[in-house]
């Protein structure tokens, strides 16, 4: 077997809507799709074996055995790798269940498609998932266990912690949509303006000064005692000499800690002796210059968690330790500690595992303990100093049993010291008393807390401490979201995208849009390129600036990756024709429509999809919409349009000479199309057909009438503001247009404005694209024919996979079949082909450059205007 490609969905994707995290592997089966697992001697009981809980996989069968009963009367192996896929995640602690396998057109070759919690995980699982099944094939061994164990430590590497893990998860139950920025843990929350960002538990709302005054342990304690805030007494030390003068000071015994320490790393307690107090500074200045050194304080370690100045948990926080039980070594003791199925590696379960390393080690040598040592029954022995969960501590919730007093306390000293989200960490005999009646104090106080034992205690109430969060940074009434318009089609995405933008503008918002040329802000060009895909979408949302985004959405980016987006307010399909047939298992019509639907099936409940209604594909999508639909149309007398009009619908339509929107049998005149100027004076119908679509969205999101009325007649096309799309240059004895038209549909509408025009001599400059069908290439050099009188063919670029000889004859067929009898000539380099035509141009003469690279050839043309309107002649 071999696998062509795998790809990695983000977003809404042609598989599904809601499930927006899939991986799709190409797979070619080879020999394999001869053989089913009915026709593989053994092969059941193999997987079986070593998949047991595949007992559990349901399948198509609907019941507990389903998959195994599928593998037993026989399934290729297409889908049997998709279930293995699915299950190694499972194995590894990334649960995850949704899976689909389809045959393309060409045979023995599947796509395979399965869910993933952890995309890099997924793209290992897709590679894993075939290894393992060419081993069950052929009866060979396979060292499972190496390939979850390779992929939990994937996941440890790439996950969001279980904190900002946990802020993301109740972002998502609320709707609010989420970007990781980068591979760290900084994460957007909201889009646009409305967006919020967050590490671990910093948030966009956490002072620095806070942050800096937590991190300053001596200036933290200097500021709680300044506010009559219990602290332990005690200083800072950088050397032996420092450290004997605090000892004489508090007395034994002590605590030893880094000053700019974190997770309990380099601390050591209840140091009781002068020997182990050195050892103890030279420990902690493993980590820090600056030692602090403080009285010891018997009790238990508490940690408190304060959220926008409330207190959401408590937690008693026990470090890592065994119990004896008069039997088994402290090392046997740890391993049987370790098989508790709550302990994980890394942060994947509630505990994590406890390792051996050097506070165990001195921890034990203080007790004249080894490893081997057999500790009495119930004695309790601790393997940690510090009581961190990271370490192998656990926790108990304790939130209910606070004092008032100690409650107080907490927020107090979140506001003493300025932060959001606040750790307050405290050694006291318990928290049902004040601190000042038990003698317990504040330790230190944390910016960046984490979340999980509060989320998931070892013992007592699991508090969800992300919800006060999401509180915070979006109080009832803030938008997380800014509106979203999405714009997707065969022809006139990029002119209805920027129509739309340019709309949206002149009612006074900061709009982001994308474009098959580049990425905008308030018409900045921020990126030059082909940016439809769902990455250029991210960068617009990504942006704190944009207000509104008009998002040109192509079948490409779709089909790579998914949408940018979850959901949009108003999704526009411009029309479903022919083009790109033949690539990536869109072979029909209705292949594309399923594409295209991605968008429209996006839209929210109350938003609103914008449908070509001369289009008999978008009329059949927009029979299954659950979201608001509304059709435009060229043709008033559409029947479809009559009946939608006759029911009381929302339609526009082009009507006797304007712009229209009809609710009913009432007619709303926007603007006539003549005053319009991207309908080239009314003659250019595929353009009405664009500012149509553009004008009904803009109606149904809300704008006035007068306001869409007066950007239709400002929106003026040309090469600055619509490139490439029906761009005319006037020179003094013959005129140039420059389209992007490279489909049958777009050079039917380039044909159905020539028609209007004047001229004594149309050229046409055109070329091939290689990744299309023959018969596309063929009937574009037709139509050509059909509407040129002179054919200058150049072919240098977009070859796809062909020769430029294989394309150019592919035309040349095409223009014999048109039955019309045109010259033409062959110049390969598009620059040359146009400087020719030019050069060579008759007085009235039409020149139509129909370019896949817009810029070079309005440069070249723009060259030759500028030097007439200087020199006088070209």
């Amino acid at each position: 077997m071999k696998i062509i490609k795998i790809q990695a969905l983000r977003g809404p994707n042609i598989w599904s809507i809601q499930r927006k995290k899939l991986i799709q592997m190409r797979l070619d089966l080879e020999e394999m799709e001869q053989f089913p697992t009915n026709k593989i001697d053994g092969f059941k009981e193999r997987i079986e074996a070593i998949f047991p809980t595949m007992i559990e996989h349901r399948c198509s069968e609907g019941c507990r055995g389903g998959f195994f009963s599928r593998v037993e009367r026989g399934t290729w192996m297409g889908h049997v790798i998709e279930h293995i896929a699915l299950e190694i995640q499972t194995l590894a602690g990334m649960e995850t269940g949704f899976g689909r396998t389809r045959e393309t057109k060409t045979l023995g070759t599947y796509n395979v498609v399965f869910s993933y919690t952890e995309e890099n995980v997924g793209l290992f699982a897709a590679e894993s998932s075939v290894a393992i099944a060419e081993a069950l094939i052929a009866g060979t061994e396979y060292d499972l266990e190496s390939d979850l164990q390779k992929m939990r430590e994937i996941r440890e590497r790439v996950r969001l912690g279980p904190s900002t893990g946990s802020i993301v998860e109740e972002a998502v139950s609320r709707n609010i949509p989420w970007i990781r920025l980068g591979t760290n843990s900084l994460v957007q929350l909201g889009h646009g303006i409305n967006q919020m960002r967050f590490q671990a538990t910093i948030t966009c709302k956490t002072s620095s000064i806070a942050v800096d005054m937590a991190c300053n342990k001596e200036l933290t304690k200097k500021m709680l005692d300044m506010a009559s805030i219990p602290v332990a007494s005690g200083s800072i030390c950088v050397d032996e000499e420092d450290l004997a003068e605090t000892i004489n000071k508090i007395g034994y015994p002590i605590v030893l800690k880094p000053l700019d320490g974190n997770h309990g790393k380099g601390a050591s307690i209840n140091v009781t002796n002068w020997e182990d107090a050195v050892s103890g500074l030279a420990f902690a200045k493993e980590f820090s210059r600056r030692i602090i050194v403080e009285k010891f304080i018997t009790g238990f370690d508490f940690r408190i968690l304060v959220i926008d100045n409330k207190l959401v948990a408590a937690a008693k926080r026990v470090p890592a330790h065994v119990i004896g039980n008069g039997k088994n070594s402290i090392q046997e003791l740890i391993d049987v500690e370790n098989l508790d199925p709550r302990r994980g590696y890394g942060h994947e379960n509630v505990l994590t595992q406890i390792d051996v390393d050097r506070d165990t080690e001195d921890l034990l040598e203080k007790l004249n303990y080894t490893l081997e040592t057999v500790p009495r029954s119930g004695e309790i022995v601790f393997l940690k100093s510090t009581a961190n969960l990271s370490t192998g501590g656990t926790s108990v919730d304790v939130t209910d049993m606070m004092h008032p007093e100690n409650i107080f306390l907490a927020e107090r000293i979140s506001r003493v010291i300025g932060l959001d989200i606040c750790g307050v960490d405290i050694m006291a005999e318990n928290l049902t008393q004040p601190l000042k009646d038990n003698g317990g104090v504040i330790l230190e106080v944390n910016a960046a807390p984490g979340f999980r034992m509060h989320l998931a205690p070892s013992e007592g109430l699991p508090r969800n401490v992300a919800a006060p969060v999401i509180d915070m940074l979006y109080p009832p009434g803030k938008s997380c979201r800014i509106p979203i318009i999405a714009v997707t089609g065969t022809n006139g995405k990029t002119t209805t995208t920027r129509l739309l933008a340019h709309i949206v503008k002149n009612n006074g918002y900061k709009v982001g849009f994308t474009t098959s040329d580049g990425i905008y802000i308030q018409n900045h060009m921020m990126e030059k390129g082909d940016t439809t895909g769902p990455q250029s979408a991210q960068y617009i949302l990504r942006d704190p600036t944009v207000e509104f985004a008009v998002l040109e959405t192509a079948r490409g980016g779709i089909l790579r990756s998914g949408l940018g987006f979850s959901i949009c307010d108003i999704g526009i399909i411009t029309n479903i024709q022919e083009d790109h047939l033949g690539i990536s298992d869109i072979h029909t019509l209705d292949d594309l429509a399923r594409v295209k639907a991605t968008v429209v099936k996006s839209i929210k409940k109350d938003g609103w999809a914008i449908l070509n209604g001369d289009d008999e594909h978008c009329i059949k999508l927009g029979a299954d919409l659950s979201c608001n639909v509304a059709y435009f149309s060229l043709d008033e007398e559409n029947p479809f349009i009559k009946k939608l009009s006759a029911e009381g619908k929302t339609v526009a339509v082009y009507e006797n000479g304007f712009i229209t929107v009809k609710k009913g049998e009432w007619k709303i005149r926007i603007e006539r199309a003549t005053h319009v100027p991207l309908t080239l004076g009314g003659k250019a119908k595929f353009m009405i057909a664009n500012v149509l679509a553009a004008t009904l969205a803009s109606y149904l999101w809300g704008f006035k009438t007068e306001d869409i009325s007066l950007s239709l007649q400002t929106f003026i096309p040309s090469a600055a503001q619509t490139p490439g799309r029906m761009n005319i240059f006037e020179f003094k004895k013959f005129k140039v247009l420059i389209d992007f038209a490279h489909n049958a549909s777009g050079y039917k509408g380039v044909e159905e404005y020539l028609q209007s025009v004047e001229a004594s001599k149309k050229i046409g400059i055109i070329a091939g694209v290689g990744d299309r069908r023959d018969e596309d290439i063929r009937e574009c050099a037709s139509i050509a024919a059909r509407m040129f009188d002179h054919i200058i063919i150049r072919q240098e670029k977009y070859l796809r996979g062909r020769t430029e000889d294989e394309i150019i004859d592919l035309i040349l067929e095409g223009i014999a079949a048109s039955g019309k009898n045109v010259t033409y000539e062959i110049i390969p380099k598009e620059t040359e082909a146009i400087r020719h035509a030019i050069n060579c141009a008759e007085e009235g003469s039409f020149i139509t450059a129909l370019s896949d690279v817009v810029t070079n050839a309005i440069e070249i043309v723009q060259e030759y205007l500028d030097k007439e309107n200087e020199y006088g002649t070209v």
